[in-house]
């Protein structure tokens, strides 16, 4: 497996790449649409994450399934990046180069990335009073929400945002108590 270093290197020359395609189209926020799209089509299906991985499978094979998949309708920009991607040996790297991606948009568009992890799913108003609070915390324009759902926190929220971590979980109360009582 390849260190996340290299995987880095490797994702950030062409997530800027592919930055500058989509700038000089006009089309930033629509590739990011097709970025969440595949990412979260990558992460539902490992079997597709190993089949770009396989350095066995043939690149006309995996052109095959890039064009199937992306459709005749989608941005031929973004489908001859892909492609462009098998050519180079690159798709093995297609999730790390399109959250690279996704963090330049990100930073391009003063926007913060809040991950947050609850007990249950959020309502449309708790996912806006998060949004709010990071805001108010981060000074940043925009937030996008990331969310996941644990069932072990029992309740409450914690949020993620850069290195900054909020825990408002009942698991984490917990865990603050029970240190207090043991080192007392």
């Amino acid at each position: 497996m390849t260190s996340q270093v290299a995987t880095a290197e490797v994702a950030q020359p062409y997530a800027q790449a592919l930055l500058s395609i989509a700038q000089s189209k006009n089309l930033t926020e629509e590739f990011g649409e097709d970025a969440r799209t595949f990412l979260s089509l990558l992460r539902a299906d490992k079997q597709l994450q190993n089949f770009f991985g396989n350095p066995f499978i043939q690149s006309e094979s995996k052109k095959a399934l890039i064009k199937q998949i992306v459709g005749e309708g989608a941005n031929p920009y973004l489908r001859n990046f892909l492609l462009v991607l098998v050519d180079k040996r690159r798709i093995a790297f297609l999730e790390p180069i399109l959250q690279q991606y996704l963090a330049l948009l990100r930073q391009l568009n003063q926007t913060v990335l809040a991950e947050v992890t609850s007990a249950i799913p959020l309502t449309e108003a708790q996912q806006q009073a998060i949004t709010e609070k990071v805001i108010a915390i981060t000074k940043a324009r925009q937030v996008e929400l990331e969310t996941k759902v644990d069932s072990e926190l029992i309740g409450g929220v914690i949020i993620k945002v850069g290195s900054q971590v909020i825990d408002a979980s009942i698991r984490g109360q917990l865990r603050r108590l029970s240190l207090r009582l043991t080192s007392g």
